[in-house]
């Protein structure tokens, strides 16, 4: 009985000392990203993802780290690095969490990326693959407001270019907006951003 009770006992402070190194891990990852430290956040986040072999969130970080760095140049094979490290963690990612609408956005951000990098190789390539992404995220989370957000931003950008009316996705951006103040996310560290960016998204609708 007392052995028994050893092991359990044992068994749990291996389980609690794994969840703080998990918490440490991802937090200094993140003050690292914050820090605008880009690489050696993406650099963590890895490392966590092949400690945390079952755990999507890592592998998304990655992805969203890299995907982000991929906008913010304009250097074509600086680009392709970028999208190719987050689409690699997004790949695992989608294995352990398939139906997963935080990833689909995630899948639609890339694809996004990849537009935005060269338009007129990718832009009838990749603009129908990331409709779908949003339509297939939205019925698994219609009020999930990065599901919301990136749609209708993803809208506007082609109703600008087809001379469309961009007002329907406005309203989205700003129905996002609420659902971002009422947004909980399920874990301390699963996906909550987006609510700057919506903001500064419908202040340029109309423009």
């Amino acid at each position: 009985m007392i052995r028994a009770i050893t092991l359990f006992i044992f068994f749990m402070c291996n389980v609690v000392s794994a969840q703080s190194q998990y918490e440490t891990g991802m937090n200094k990852a993140f003050g690292l990203w914050e820090e605008d430290k880009a690489t050696e956040a993406s650099a963590l986040f890895e490392r966590i993802a092949a400690a945390e072999k079952t755990n999507w969130l890592p592998l998304y970080y990655v992805a969203l780290v890299n995907t982000t760095e991929a906008f913010k140049t304009k250097d074509k094979q600086t680009i392709s690095a970028l999208l190719a490290k987050a689409q690699s963690a997004q790949d695992t990612a989608d294995a352990l969490s398939p139906d997963n609408a935080e990833l689909l956005v995630m899948q639609a951000m890339i694809n996004t990326a990849w537009i935005v990098a060269d338009p007129m190789t990718n832009g009838m390539k990749l603009s129908a693959p990331t409709n779908e992404l949003y339509a297939k995220a939205i019925v698994i989370a219609p009020n999930n407001p990065r599901v919301v957000f990136n749609k209708a931003q993803f809208a506007i950008g082609s109703a600008k270019f087809f001379g469309n009316d961009t007002k329907p996705m406005c309203a989205e951006i700003e129905r996002s907006i609420g659902l971002f103040a009422n947004f909980k996310p399920e874990t301390p560290f699963s996906p909550k951003w987006g609510k700057e960016r919506a903001e500064a998204a419908l202040a340029e609708c109309g423009k």
